[in-house]
């Protein structure tokens, strides 16, 4: 199979040296990508720059429109077969950066000012565009709650799936508990206590739906 993977975070710039990121280390798409690619399959792995796992193979983005723009450039994209999309990507972008009622523009901000503010303004979703780039694969997203009920994160990713026509959803975070949870548009299919344990699961998942095509 041919398989991309995703993984790692995302950044987006207050000025010329700061940014904003998250928390994510890159460690489940190099375990993701390495089990793919011990099965025999040809991965293509994006990874965060800001990632503290890699592997020799990855390439690299920045901002979501990095990782957009390097997917779109992929040749032959409609063989693709499986589409892992694990990556923290940002959900907001900083338009402004304010001392007061004072706009302190995006270039090096002064380290003088006592208080700054920063307004943020939400990015869209790369996941909403997919399919669209990948009408032929597998796709599954992944969704991180930390707030509400294990009922209330499952429902979430069916809606996921649904909304952005995928095929499934990772869920993980404290709301689901340890762990990992595996969604279709049915609902909840499988739970996993560790990433290999997921990896290993989703290599099995992916090799049996693209036989019975």
């Amino acid at each position: 199979m041919r398989v991309v993977i995703t993984g790692g975070p995302s950044s987006e710039p207050i000025d010329d040296v700061r940014l904003i990121t998250n928390r994510s280390t890159g460690e489940l798409g190099v375990i993701l990508a390495q089990a793919f690619s011990q099965s025999g399959h040809d991965v293509s792995l994006f990874l965060g720059r800001l990632s503290q796992f890699r592997i020799p193979q990855s390439a690299y983005f920045d901002r979501n429109e990095d990782l957009q723009r390097m997917l779109r450039e992929m040749n032959e994209s409609k063989y693709v077969n499986v589409v892992l999309h694990a990556a923290a990507l940002a959900d907001f972008q900083v338009v402004a950066v304010r001392a007061g009622n004072i706009d302190v523009g995006l270039k090096k901000i002064d380290s003088e000012h006592e208080t700054l503010s920063v307004e943020l303004a939400p990015k869209p979703k790369l996941i909403a565009g997919l399919r669209d780039l990948f009408p032929n694969a597998l796709i599954v997203g992944w969704k991180l709650e930390l707030e509400g009920s294990r009922e209330d994160v499952v429902r979430e990713a069916t809606q996921q799936v649904k909304k952005n026509r995928t095929d499934a959803c990772v869920i993980n975070g404290r709301a689901f508990g340890d762990g990992f949870g595996f969604c279709t548009s049915e609902g909840l299919k499988g739970e996993f206590s560790s990433k290999p344990e997921l990896a290993s699961f989703l290599v099995q998942w992916t090799e049996r739906l693209n036989r019975e095509k």
